[in-house]
């Protein structure tokens, strides 16, 4: 019998993940489930959002990326491990907005931009794919954006790694919400 849960059980079980398993992400299960992630809301119906997938040999273009942003002292310390690392990352993912140069509508595309990539976390780990959300240096760096198609106007929102896993961290523990709330009555 298929286990059944709830949308607050997915949140609250949903997890960070950061050491992934070997095994390949099939990509068609991925984009299902970004076809499931884009009804996040967002304003005027602009679905704000691009996204750059990375698999496969598309691995070593991310990682190449990530490595232009680095000095070369930098480099001769941390590429092999940082190789490493990024190449057992079976898939990474950008999510990329257009920066609209009016506050209102670049503030609602971040927030639905945002509530994109939490829905995809969510849905991912409801198939028992993990996932990081990350904000690295390397969104920012001249190198890294122009080495990965990111256009002059667009903001990386996030980058994500993602793939299966063996390990869920532990819950770290989170402020009772009266603690952050104001009720008037």
């Amino acid at each position: 019998m298929k286990e059944v849960r709830t949308v607050a059980d997915v949140i609250r079980e949903r997890r960070s993940i950061r050491e992934f398993k070997a095994d390949e992400l099939n990509i068609e299960a991925v984009i299902d489930l970004l076809e499931d992630a884009k009804w996040a809301p967002n304003h005027g119906l602009r679905e704000p959002w691009r996204i750059i997938l990375f698999h496969g040999a598309g691995k070593e273009k991310f990682t190449e990326s990530v490595l232009r942003t680095y000095s070369p002292d930098e480099k001769a310390k941390v590429a092999e491990k940082m190789t490493n690392y990024l190449m057992g990352i079976p898939v990474h993912m950008l999510v990329v907005m257009k920066e609209d140069p009016r506050q209102k509508q670049w503030e609602e595309d971040f927030s639905a931009t945002s509530a994109f990539i939490q829905n995809f976390q969510l849905l991912a780990w409801e198939q028992k794919i993990g996932v990081v959300w990350k904000t690295n240096g390397y969104n920012w760096h001249p190198a890294f954006r122009e080495a990965v198609g990111i256009q002059p106007g667009e903001k990386i929102v996030g980058t994500l790694h993602l793939g299966y896993f063996e390990k869920v961290p532990q819950a770290k523990p989170r402020t009772d919400i009266r603690e952050k709330m104001t009720i008037y009555s």
